[in-house]
């Protein structure tokens, strides 16, 4: 059964750089912070275009924000530096990336580190979450436990409300299923309309309404149920799928292989049609599954290059062996014809000569265990 699909795209991008604030931007929020908790209200600084709303919090650093349709801003106070920590987190809002994307939040970020003096380079920014959402229009779906497939060992949560988690409800209208962790791969299942009522998140109201129109379909009533039930089916990718298995470092590593990392996760969980088969690997695919995997695919089409990361190491990593296998025949071969060796006592030759070779290995003035270290740091393939 098909839904009207209101919106889809990221809901959330989160990066880490490892510089720290220059000392007059730091003097900036310093004042700033003091004038926020004095006042108990946010202050607003002007940085060129850029509006910048720090607050009073932050025990060793600033929390600021540039608005609803930008970003959270966690600067590390360099004159009180969390060890090992980094010095900016930079956490994109929700409508902000529904309504520009990720060229959008590009841009935005290298308008704010411009505007507020901060150098860096590419090598400094570290990926560490990624969100992408699809709201769905489908007064007849229910969240099912037993629907969502997951790895084994994989966590799951059933909740009952927008703040409340519970394993077992009874008597309780499910509201959403969760499976998974943040830090590697997650995916949530939730009543995004009772998200929208109860924090007063209306501007995803009209998003929604402004799709449906677009549709020539009519506006949804909140007040209404029955017509106005949206559920979010959303995939969250952390740390050990983004940096560890698909090594997105940069903007460019998001634009090149963002696709690639969500396509995967997808062939890793999903969400069936319960059947008898006791094997749930071979239940049939919802249709909500089908449409959300149809939304990602065609949405991330051109962030995608087709192939692991891993992969490409590997195979470059392989290709230098042969090559240097293909000397290596090549020089015993010409060491045999020198030494009026046969070609029926080539076997025995090389079995020989290993034993001369490990000798002047040893004899070398530098250590067997100081040159391999040496020649991996030479071919380092990462």
């Amino acid at each position: 059964m098909d839904a009207d699909i209101l919106h889809s795209g990221f809901d959330g991008l989160k990066f880490t750089i490892q510089t720290d604030i220059p000392s007059s931007f730091r003097e900036e929020l310093a004042s700033a912070k003091k004038h926020a908790k004095d006042t108990h209200g946010d202050c607003v600084v002007e940085f060129g275009p850029i509006m910048l709303y720090v607050t009073g919090t932050g025990a060793r650093g600033f929390t600021t924000n540039t608005g609803d349709h930008g970003a959270i801003w966690l600067f590390q106070d360099p004159e009180d530096r969390i060890p090992n920590n980094p010095g900016i987190t930079v956490d994109f809002r929700a409508f902000g990336l529904a309504t520009v994307s990720l060229d959008g939040a590009e841009r935005h970020f290298r308008e704010c580190m411009e505007a507020f003096g901060i150098k860096y380079v590419e090598t400094q920014l570290r990926v560490t979450r990624a969100d992408f959402a699809v709201d769905f229009l489908a007064p007849w779906f229910e969240p099912d436990r037993e629907a969502l497939v997951v790895p084994p060992g994989t966590k799951m949560t059933e909740y009952a409300g927008v703040d409340k988690s519970v394993t077992v409800s009874s008597g309780l209208r499910v509201t959403g299923l969760r499976a998974g962790a943040v830090k590697n791969r997650q995916i949530a299942i939730y009543d995004k309309r009772a998200e929208v009522i109860q924090q007063k998140k209306l501007g995803w109201l009209a998003i929604w309404n402004a799709a449906l129109e677009a549709a020539g379909k009519p506006h949804i009533d909140l007040k209404v149920r029955a017509t106005s039930q949206v559920w979010r089916f959303e995939m969250r990718l952390g740390t050990k799928q983004l940096r560890n298995r698909f090594e997105m470092r940069n903007w460019q590593d998001i634009h090149d292989t963002i696709g690639d990392a969500f396509s995967d996760s997808l062939t890793r969980i999903r969400y069936c049609t319960p059947a008898s088969d006791s094997n749930r690997a071979r239940w049939p695919v919802h249709d909500l599954w089908w449409q959300f995997d149809d939304v990602i695919s065609n949405h991330l089409l051109h962030n995608r290059s087709g192939v692991l990361p891993s992969d490409v190491i590997q195979a470059n990593r392989i290709a230098k062996m042969r090559e240097l296998d293909a000397m290596l025949s090549g020089m015993f071969i010409t060491r045999a014809a020198i030494s009026d060796v046969s070609a029926d006592e080539f076997e025995q030759f090389m079995e020989r000569h290993v034993e001369a070779l490990m000798q002047l290995a040893n004899e070398h003035p530098a250590s067997v265990e100081d040159r391999i270290s040496k020649a991996k740091a030479r071919y380092r393939f990462d």
